[in-house]
């Protein structure tokens, strides 16, 4: 069997982070993605859920912001509920397995936004651990290529 989802899309808001009873991060947010075909003058677009667990959904709380394009690798998910009056429901979610940036920092209509306010932007212990700062500089070297050989 196979279940895979690919999508790319704007976030609709910014990622909501939770954690657990058991102290594993969940983050949740939705994307607007565009539909490749137009009906009249206008494009479709579905807003869909995205769900991200442990690491993902610590990675995509940390460093997206709503209006951001991001690409979302995942799987399709339903769930059955039962609302309020007692009728039986279903929703669809995508979990998300990887989310990568989908623009170039500068080009996103939140790029020099600062992170919105409250508890569940607090940096911790495990925020200064991580090794990527996304805000330094470039660092590459420049192969020699003399003698025309790849490096591996």
């Amino acid at each position: 069997m196979l279940n895979k989802i690919i999508l790319m899309g704007r976030l609709t808001r910014e990622p909501e982070l939770r954690t657990t009873q058991s102290g594993i991060s969940v983050t949740t947010f939705s994307l607007a993605v565009e539909r490749d075909f137009q009906r009249g003058e206008e494009r479709q677009t579905d807003f869909i859920d995205i769900v991200a667990w442990r690491g993902t959904a610590d990675f995509v709380h940390k460093y997206f912001r709503k209006g951001q394009l991001v690409a979302v690798t995942g799987r399709l998910q339903s769930r059955k509920w039962e609302d309020k009056e007692g009728n039986k429901r279903t929703s669809f979610e995508v979990v998300a397995e990887e989310v990568h940036f989908a623009e170039r920092k500068q080009d996103s209509p939140s790029y020099g936004a600062p992170p919105p306010a409250g508890p569940s932007r607090q940096s911790s212990k495990q925020d200064e651990a991580l090794p990527f700062d996304p805000d330094a500089p470039a660092t590459f070297a420049e192969l020699d290529d003399d003698d025309g050989e790849l490096p591996f």
